[in-house]
């Protein structure tokens, strides 16, 4: 699409927004940015856009700018659903993301990784075997950097590893990635969709403009990403931690085997940095990506083994008096703290909850009955949480994420852990994810100096 001229929509301003707005008046299009926050509460944003000539339109949403919109660019923050959008779209307005505007412009070889589990490990993996073997490799998406600063960074890569969420699938029309991956589909979001199943089907659209030159990579162990396989063109490869396949990657016995095309490669995991059961799915599916994408097998094994993995997920903070404080601020939803449980055999204290997010709590029950020995509920969502799981363990409240801190170091033996895996959003008492990490590390570092005043 040729954006010089054009009139352009930019629905929210948040770090995305202010990539594409600078993009499109770079290109000569006339923006207009909407955003239901007033001036007050943008003002640090808009001192980033003051050298550009912009219309603005702030603390509402104009429809006829709607409606007049030759494109209309939505950050991902904002719901496809809104009404302004679905009166665009009933007018043929043409409505897309950020992801799929840069793609416009994009020539170099994609990964594109989503998963309601696992996907910003998996990214950041990816971009670091590719980056190991050789590859200049842009990394972003919904990992942090918008896609579009590769486009205005005039950068020239070989390969574009992508994170992306359900959000930024739902505005794609013609993004195809090379090689596409979904990692697990489990319940989450159900605060924005109307039903599970249209969370699912935002997740599947990564596929959709793949043709049979393209792969498909696939954790058949998830029974959901399973069975969509017989409806995508693209070729399969398979993933799997429960059987051994002839052809795909599987991990068996403490080996993470590689098979395609009648080649066969094999990668111990013994000694590996990145720990835990549902990161052996993050490793296969970034050694399938970068071995279908000609990265070498030595080469993408020693990536694999100089991985640490990342802030905020399953971070041991400290150990004090024989007790492990982990930090899993980015289990945000129920799936990703089932994986965390299953790290660890038994006694855990869980500090869990915040902003509920209207999936079901049940798939943690059998895990909190047999290795909680301690929940501790904060948040919005923790009397709905009580309902689900108090039953099942020695179920305790706090008013504050600091209070449960203190409470868990009185409750935990030594030898057990404290884990911080909240099932829930920060959005009811944090800015984000990150901050309610930081506030978690500082409570868990003030524990040991009171011990010793004592």
């Amino acid at each position: 699409m040729e954006l010089a001229g054009k009139n352009i929509l930019v629905v929210g301003l948040a770090r995305t927004g202010v990539a594409v707005t600078r993009f499109l008046a770079e290109k000569g299009a006339r923006v207009t940015v909407t955003d239901m926050r007033d001036y007050d509460a943008l003002a640090g944003v808009l001192a980033e856009l003051e050298d550009l000539e912009l219309n603005l339109e702030l603390g509402r949403h104009v429809p006829h700018s709607f409606l007049m919109a030759d494109l209309i660019v939505v950050s991902p923050g904002v719901p496809m659903d809104i009404k302004p959008l679905q009166m665009a779209r009933s007018q043929k307005r043409r409505v897309v993301s950020e992801v799929e505007l840069a793609s416009w412009f994009i020539k170099a070889p994609m990964v594109a990784i989503t998963g309601t589990n696992g996907k910003t490990t998996t990214t950041t993996l990816t971009g670091e075997i590719f980056r190991a073997c050789g590859f200049e490799t842009y990394v972003g998406g919904n990992i942090g950097d918008p896609l579009i600063d590769l486009v205005t960074s005039g950068q020239e890569v070989e390969r574009v590893v992508v994170e992306l969420s359900s959000f930024q699938l739902e505005g794609i029309e013609s993004l195809r990635p090379d090689v596409a991956v979904l990692l697990n589909i489990t319940e989450d979001h159900l605060d924005r969709y109307h039903s599970y199943q249209e969370y699912i089907d935002a997740k599947l659209r990564i596929f959709e403009n793949q043709t049979e030159s393209d792969y498909a990579v696939l954790n058949i162990d998830d029974p959901l990403v399973a069975a969509c396989a017989g409806k995508l063109k693209a070729r399969i490869f398979p993933m799997s931690r429960e059987q051994e396949l002839e052809e795909g990657i599987s991990c068996r016995d403490g080996f993470i085997t590689f098979n395609h095309n009648g080649k066969s490669l094999s990668f111990g995991t013994e000694g590996l940095l990145l720990k835990g059961v549902h990161n052996l799915d993050n490793i296969m599916a970034s050694l399938a990506s970068t071995l279908l994408m000609r990265c070498d097998g030595d080469c993408a094994y020693q990536a694999v083994k100089t991985f640490k993995g990342l802030p905020h997920r399953m971070e041991l903070v400290t150990t004090v008096d024989g007790v492990g404080y982990y930090e899993d601020s980015k289990g945000t939803n129920v799936g990703s703290v089932v994986k965390s449980l299953e790290s660890f055999p038994k006694g855990i204290t869980l500090i869990a909850g915040g902003k509920d997010k209207g999936g079901s709590y049940e798939p943690l029950a059998p895990l909190v009955k047999e290795r909680v020995s301690h929940l501790i509920l904060i948040g919005e969502a923790k009397e709905r949480m009580s309902g689900a799981l108090g039953s099942l363990t020695d179920t305790r409240f706090a008013a504050t994420l600091e209070e449960a801190v203190e409470l868990s170091h009185k409750l935990t033996k030594p030898g057990g852990v404290v884990l911080f895996s909240p099932a829930c959003s920060s959005f009811d008492m944090f800015k984000d994810y990150l901050e309610r990490a930081n506030c978690f590390k500082a409570a868990v570092r003030a524990l040991a100096p009171k011990k010793e005043d004592a």
